[in-house]
């Protein structure tokens, strides 16, 4: 993303990029820490549609997104990175998607959920058990999960919270990734569906 600043390339050059790149890094760093077999797997979709139904209940019931809280300097506005051709090509979409379900998740449950709510206990974080409880470490992880979601930092707050509750619970990061693999993935859907394409930062 970093690169994405400096590179001049249009955005339909930087996603198939970005997610070989993202892939590559998956592949090869990430496979002695990750287990893919989720112990809680229908547990872990519905938790992944109720953080969905968080994400756009607000805006569907109060439709306060463009108030100075949501909508500043500091948050940035709800509104979509994506021109509007990109929005008809089906190529991208579907890359789009599925970046969005499966490499997104992985990448931010590793970081978040696995690297981090462990290295806030203990520097040598790997000695630290997956899903190990202490305040200090939700709530920092959740608070920051919500500042990475800028206008829509509130439902990042609860989607946070929630995800952080169910690595705790289950001790697994496979099931972490699979709820916010079908969170992500009926998000997506629901761009598609509805064209609101501001969730699509």
């Amino acid at each position: 993303m970093a690169l994405e600043r400096v590179l001049p390339l249009p955005l339909q050059w930087l996603y198939p990029a970005r997610f070989a790149i993202v892939l590559a890094i998956i592949l090869i760093f990430s496979r002695p820490y990750l287990t893919w077999r989720p112990g809680s797997p229908v547990a872990s979709i519905v938790i992944g549609l109720v953080v969905f139904g968080i994400w756009i209940a607000p805006d569907l019931l109060f439709g306060y997104r463009n108030t100075f809280l949501f909508n500043n300097g500091l948050t940035g506005a709800a509104k979509s990175s994506l021109p509007p051709g990109l929005r008809q090509n089906a190529a991208f979409l579907a890359l789009r998607c599925v970046s969005s379900f499966a490499l997104v998740p992985v990448l931010e449950e590793l970081f978040w959920r696995g690297f981090l709510m462990r290295w806030l206990i203990r520097t040598d974080f790997l000695k630290v058990p997956l899903g190990t409880w202490s305040a200090y470490s939700f709530w920092i992880v959740a608070v920051l999960f919500a500042s990475e979601h800028g206008p829509y930092w509130e439902v990042g707050l609860l989607a946070g919270i929630v995800y952080n509750w169910w690595i705790i619970r289950t001790r697994n990061l496979a099931d972490c990734i699979l709820a916010h693999a079908v969170t992500n993935a009926a998000l997506s859907a629901w761009v598609l569906y509805t064209g609101q394409w501001q969730y699509w930062m």
